[in-house]
């Protein structure tokens, strides 16, 4: 059973005007989704605000009473998810806010229009739009709002069925294993406890017993500014319940803490869930950890640098309960559905049976000697090129060559995921060009990805790409050589026609800062081969398809973090290669803003005075192994060959395994459970 949000609108839909992001609506429910239900009779009331108060009942025992200040209704709307090949149909069930009252017919008749709609407006708002801008207050209100509204209304929903079925509130985990996806639904901890102890009345020792044996908690993110901290005025605003419980369960967490580590301040202050240092903030990280049975990384390198850096603290405490679940893609969708002519060349060869098993694509392997399937698999990738050719056409009305390497990055833009690395090569291939040094195959290289709309950083180099781009290829100098494309609104539909094109994938992050990437695999799926850094599930897909199929270039994630610590000037490193320099130079002068010196001065500065990702330490050697690829792309046979090597040894980034990785280790599911609908 999957929770979340019924979202009127998406993130945005990304448009590029003048070289820069501008962010639209995303109305994909314009036209309805005939694949979902509304059950408008399910639906559970949720509250925020408002106060609390100590009660007593019959028998004399004080309970806590929360009266909120308002109330909105989640509605259910249910979307099948389909096996393939199975009788198994599980339930996508998405909450939509509404207000219980969505007209006040008393302010209308008083002539206050805009107040009797008021409460249906400012319920709706909070399944209105994924991901609002939360660099203000209200932004980040809106997003606590919309946290603990799908939590509340998915565990309202566990808690009803339970019930109905048989159950009683202290045997909910005996039923039900829930998942925290990150930080973001870890409120859910302290609603289960509300729940338990304020509504169903269990004595909190047997309430907690109960919640700590029900999460479990996964963490995608070494990024310390994505591990979530709310400000406690916050909840006290919101969810002022929730706020005491919190602290109730810190309290007796740290009395537990403080005999474990002996009375040492260090590990108390950083295990606290409150961090008392300026503003009262909560540590959501810190809740989900305290609170969960397990807790797993989701790559062998994530996994390791979460015990070693990011929770340590709590790794000291139990380190029994980490362990490692790299993520995975499903071959139905990022190969079946997306790379037809794959397909059935794999399946001419040794059926179809490893798509439900993608361990057994493997078999392909025993044909890769063989020279009549090298010259098919690359007929499969230029028809592929070609379709993705004319995509780039309507999306850019630029024409790309599919004769040339097909240079593929594309992901959220972000500094650590360093597109500017990237860029920096592509200035430098000018600059050898111009100089009649390239000798390199014909290169498309090709960008996607949207920027958060208040990251200015990220928003700069998408602008800075843009402008390299039309700078290059205009030049008639290195027309049939070299060429940019950025790819407008990258998403899932977008991606079905990218990976299957792509010749080499970028995944180039700074060592240490990805906690798995699942790009990378659907890439190394398609026979696209990596250039990367030993980063995040890189490690692993570079172990899987050989050393000697993978572009391997950079710093290590323990080098990453002596280079930070070193002192180093990122002059210095410029100034040591000439190549480097003659980049920086060209890309500061002005020359690809129209004589404006200052146009990228941000993203010029940031590197030459900063530089936290390292760019310009990798800089030669990502340069280098650039041309290493480009090397051996010119020999399309052993391209091909190394191209399906890839593809036959990415069986172990199978979702599949995956899941029954979470089902065996930390959800200690039966293998073959008795079905039960929850459609009902």
């Amino acid at each position: 059973m999957g929770y979340g949000i019924r979202y009127e609108h998406g993130i945005f839909v990304q448009s590029i005007e003048g070289g820069r992001q501008v962010e639209l609506p995303d109305n994909w429910l314009s036209r309805g989704n005939p694949w979902e239900v509304r059950r408008a009779g399910l639906s559970y009331d949720v509250g925020f605000g408002g106060r609390t108060e100590r009660v007593r009942d019959g028998r004399g025992r004080v309970h806590v009473q929360w009266i909120p200040e308002q109330v909105v209704k989640g509605v259910a709307h249910d979307t099948p998810i389909v096996g393939y090949k199975v009788e198994t149909v599980n339930t996508l069930r998405l909450w939509r806010s509404e207000s219980p009252e969505s007209f006040d017919l008393d302010a209308f008749n008083k002539g206050d229009y805009d107040g009797s709609v008021a409460a249906q407006v400012d319920s709706e708002t909070i399944s209105k739009v994924l991901y609002p801008n939360d660099e203000g207050d209200l932004g980040k209100v809106l997003r606590l709002k919309q946290q603990y509204f799908f939590t509340s209304c998915a565990l309202q929903d566990m808690m009803r069925f339970h019930l109905r079925t048989g159950g009683n509130p202290a045997s909910f985990h005996e039923r039900y294993a829930i998942q925290l996806n990150d930080t973001h639904p870890a409120i859910a901890i302290a609603e289960l406890l509300r729940l338990l102890v304020d509504v169903h009345g269990l004595e909190w020792d047997t309430a907690w017993e109960v919640t700590s044996r029900s999460f479990a908690f996964t963490n995608h993110t070494l990024l310390p500014e994505a591990l979530e901290t709310w400000p406690e005025r916050f909840f006290s605003q919101l969810l002022p319940r929730h706020l005491e419980i919190i602290h109730e369960v810190n309290r007796r967490f740290l009395d537990e803490v403080r005999i474990r580590v002996h009375g040492d301040p260090g590990p108390i202050e950083r295990l606290s869930i409150i961090e008392d240092k300026g503003e009262r903030r909560i540590r959501m990280a810190n809740l989900a950890a305290a609170a969960s049975h397990t807790i797993n990384g989701v790559s062998s390198l994530h996994s390791e640098l979460l015990t070693e850096r990011v929770m340590s603290d709590f790794y000291a405490l139990w380190p029994e309960k980490f362990t490692n679940v790299t993520n995975g893609i499903t071959p139905r969708r990022f190969l079946k559905l997306s790379n037809h002519g794959l397909v059935d060349l794999i399946g001419s060869r040794i059926g179809n049976h490893w798509i439900s098993d993608l361990d057994r694509i493997q078999e392909i392997e025993e044909h890769a000697d063989d020279a009549s399937l090298w010259e098919e698999w690359q007929a499969v990738k230029r028809q592929n090129k070609v379709r993705l050719a004319r995509r780039i056409g309507r999306a850019t009305s630029i024409s790309v060559d599919p004769d040339s390497m097909f240079d593929v990055q594309v992901k959220r833009i972000h500094e650590y995921k360093r597109q500017h690395l990237n860029l920096l090569h592509i200035i430098t291939l000018y600059n050898r060009v111009k100089l009649g040094t390239y000798a390199g195959p014909p290169r498309t290289v090709v960008f996607g990805g949207k920027a958060a709309p208040g990251y200015w950083m990220a928003k700069e180099i998408i602008e800075a790409i843009h402008a390299v781009a039309r700078a290059v290829n205009r030049d008639p100098a290195v027309r049939g050589i070299l060429k940019v494309i950025f790819l407008p609104d990258f998403n899932v539909t977008s991606a079905q026609e990218i990976y299957p094109a792509s010749d080499l994938s970028e995944q180039i992050s700074t060592a240490g800062y990805e906690a798995s990437g699942t790009g990378n695999m659907k890439f190394a799926m398609n026979g696209a081969l990596t250039i990367g850094t030993l980063d995040g599930a890189n490690v692993e897909i570079r172990d899987r398809v050989g050393a000697e199929n993978f572009f391997l270039f950079g710093l290590t994630a323990d080098e990453v973090v002596e280079r930070q610590a070193s002192g180093r000037n990122p002059r210095d490193i410029v100034d040591a290669d000439p190549e480097l320099t003659a980049a920086m130079e060209l890309l500061s002068s002005g020359f690809f803003a129209g004589g404006d010196p200052d146009w990228f001065g941000g993203l010029v500065k940031n590197l030459l005075t900063n530089d936290h990702f390292l760019v310009l330490d990798d800089y030669r050697a990502y340069v280098d192994c650039q041309a290493e690829a480009g090397g051996v792309y010119l020999d399309q046979s052993e391209w091909a060959k190394r191209s399906i090597l890839n593809t036959a040894r990415v069986g172990y980034f199978s979702s599949d395994r995956a899941i029954h990785e979470y089902a065996d280790r930390i959800w200690a599911l039966p293998q073959n459970p008795p079905g039960s609908s929850l459609l009902d």
